[in-house]
């Protein structure tokens, strides 16, 4: 009986490359040192406990839990899938050697591994079921998902029998993390699904909601500059922001970062809203000339933090309900 895994390829997905390269998937938590020089989970702990010691306890425990998944769960001929969020789609794979830890494999920073021989088809997350949607939102690092298992090997057109773990229930707080990180998926779910003026809408509210007073262009051609945003009822008082916003599958380019630079007023600091996230090109413009980069993921955060002061009118573009979880 076939598991099924996810496991996140570090905080922005920027280990897929490597990965995809190496033949490999790795986490982090590199301070604990090999894992599997620990006799039982309970050393383990102890060992997070002192190097991670300024962190919350139930954090430490969390963490210490993916760990020991990642090193002592997770077997040859397991399967595997980890998540491209610039394009929205699912990479699958299959494990071919269980862990080592071996910090020049591949990043230093995560220093435990696998190796996994992924495949070249991509499954979309669009395709998927909701419910599938859902259970693959979670934060986590390492997670199972064997009730997708079958869903996913019908989409790359394979049959298949997985198993189902009876005895891996989550402790609470990762249930808590499970389900903040759902919710957030959910929520960039629905963003994604606005149309481009929609989207624009939604960011001057953002702004708004953060205390500026904005300036939307008309549809239409908008000479790079999607929303204007300043202090003063006037537009005199600075800073003055102009904000480029692209909502589609693609990443931005270069190039649009220097039409947004290029773009009136001059002198204005800049911001470029990209919901299919940035090329590396664009990147390192941006990251030269001080352009504040925001993609779908981080867009949503924000639009969390200051949903409550946005106008209703944005606010109607994405209608929210809070929800109370135990601290």
């Amino acid at each position: 009986m076939t598991k099924w895994w996810m496991i996140r390829a570090g905080d922005r997905n920027e280990l897929i490359p490597l990965w995809l390269e190496k033949g490999i998937a790795s986490i982090g938590w590199a301070q604990l040192g090999n894992p599997r020089h620990f006799s039982s989970k309970q050393q383990l702990q102890q060992k997070a406990d002192e190097v991670f010691n300024e962190a919350k306890p139930k954090s430490r425990e969390s963490w210490v839990n993916q760990v020991w998944r990642f090193s002592h769960d997770i077997k040859k001929g397991d399967r595997v899938i980890t998540y491209s969020k610039e394009k929205r789609e699912y990479i699958v794979g299959t494990v071919t050697e269980e862990h080592r830890y071996d910090p020049a494999l591949g990043h230093p920073y995560y220093p435990n591994i696998i190796r996994v021989s992924w495949e070249n088809a991509r499954i979309s997350r669009d395709s998927l079921p909701q419910a599938a949607k859902n259970s693959l939102g979670s934060t986590l690092t390492v997670f199972r998902i064997d009730e997708w298992g079958d869903e996913f090997e019908r989409q790359l057109g394979k049959p298949s029998s997985t198993s189902v773990d009876e005895t891996s229930g989550s402790e609470e707080d990762e249930i808590v993390e499970d389900l903040v990180g759902k919710a957030l998926m959910m929520i960039q779910d629905k963003v994604d699904q606005l149309d481009p003026w929609q989207m624009q809408d939604l960011v001057a509210g953002l702004l708004r909601a953060m205390g500026y007073n904005v300036q939307v262009s008309p549809k239409g051609p908008d000479g790079g500059v999607d929303v204007l945003a300043y202090k003063d009822a006037f537009g005199f008082e600075k800073p003055i922001i102009k904000v480029q916003v692209k909502h589609r599958k693609s990443a931005a380019s270069a190039p649009e970062i220097q039409q947004l630079l290029g773009a009136n007023p001059i002198d204005a600091n800049c911001l470029f809203v990209s919901t299919g996230g940035f090329t590396s090109q664009a990147e390192a413009v941006a990251k030269h000339n001080s352009v504040k980069l925001i993609d779908l993921e981080e867009l949503v955060n924000l639009i969390v933090h200051w949903y409550e002061e946005m106008p209703n009118d944005a606010r109607a573009l994405l209608p929210l309900q809070k929800i109370y979880i135990p601290e």
